[in-house]
């Protein structure tokens, strides 16, 4: 799921955010905390894409002034300059995966940023919400699927016993939509521009899972989301699995920013309230 880079980020960000002296939003002015995100986007790629050379035993390759953002991605990923194609494909997905309401990680970056905290503070505690496998570690997990189910006369028997069994098969159903992930669509669409063995088996898999979904979950509407295809283009343009989910986050890191710029003009802290629902105390607290 990616967790070596994504690990590494939160720690190197918070450790650069120190270094830079960032100050609290609550004592920037907009211009001042619009320069910070902006270092921090510029930061995350390059972060990224260094940590995983790093966990290879390779140099970090320097990012080139002349490429666009999802060009110099794949260059300092790989050292070589990516095919127009692929650029274009890891393109369209970061655009798709900028931002998306109110997720886990995007709602973090916020609250940090209502107490005031500074860009690196509020970006590293989204990247912490990001690490879970129920927001951000899914890719990689739709096509393990697909390796787990091999070959196409295998895809029901898998499908139902993985149902049957109570596990989630990653990929289908989203906490918000009910109808196809609109984001998966155009994926889709790019996968099939790619072409390929890998698109054809995830095609016949998305059809079947749909089916066998309908009929042993009638009414719950578990479709497709943006996971599934976002990890077979990902695997197309050649990135390796454990950079999947921070590619996501080269993208969402952007929209990130946004949230947590607009959350700082307004200096109320976001303070949800509780009630207590645990055991009552044993016996009345005496009068004085």
């Amino acid at each position: 799921g990616g967790r070596g880079p994504l690990a590494g980020l939160r720690t190197a960000l918070s450790l650069a955010g120190a270094a830079a002296g960032l100050r609290p939003v609550y004592d920037l002015t907009p211009a001042e905390r619009r320069e910070d995100a902006l270092a921090a986007c510029a930061l995350v790629p390059t972060l990224l894409t260094a940590l995983h050379r790093l966990g290879r035993g390779l140099e970090p390759v320097e990012p080139r002034e002349d490429l666009p953002y999802a060009a110099n991605y794949l260059y300092m990923l790989t050292g070589e300059e990516p095919a127009p194609r692929e650029a274009r494909a890891v393109e369209r997905y970061l655009i798709s995966t900028v931002d998306h309401g109110f997720n886990a990680s995007t709602f973090t970056g916020r609250v940090i940023a209502s107490t005031g905290a500074d860009v690196a503070a509020c970006l590293t505690g989204a990247i912490g919400a990001l690490s879970g496998p129920l927001h951000g570690g899914s890719p990689s997990r739709a096509l393990d699927a697909l390796d787990a189910i091999g070959t196409p006369d295998r895809i029901d028997a898998w499908i139902r016993a993985r149902v049957r069994e109570g596990g989630r098969i990653m990929g289908f159903g989203h906490p918000v939509y009910r109808t196809e992930d609109p984001r998966s669509r155009m994926l889709k669409g790019i996968a099939e521009e790619l072409g390929g063995p890998l698109v054809e088996f995830a095609s016949q898999v998305e059809e079947r899972v749909e089916a066998v979904l309908a009929e042993l979950k009638p009414g719950r509407e578990l479709h497709i989301n943006v996971e599934f295809y976002a990890g077979v283009v990902m695997e197309l343009c050649g990135l390796p699995r454990t950079m999947f989910t921070p590619t996501f986050c080269a993208a969402r890191v952007v929209g990130w920013s946004a949230n947590i710029l607009e959350q700082a003009e307004d200096s109320k802290i976001i303070r949800p309230s509780a009630r207590y629902t645990g055991p009552v105390p044993p016996a009345p607290v005496p009068t004085a």
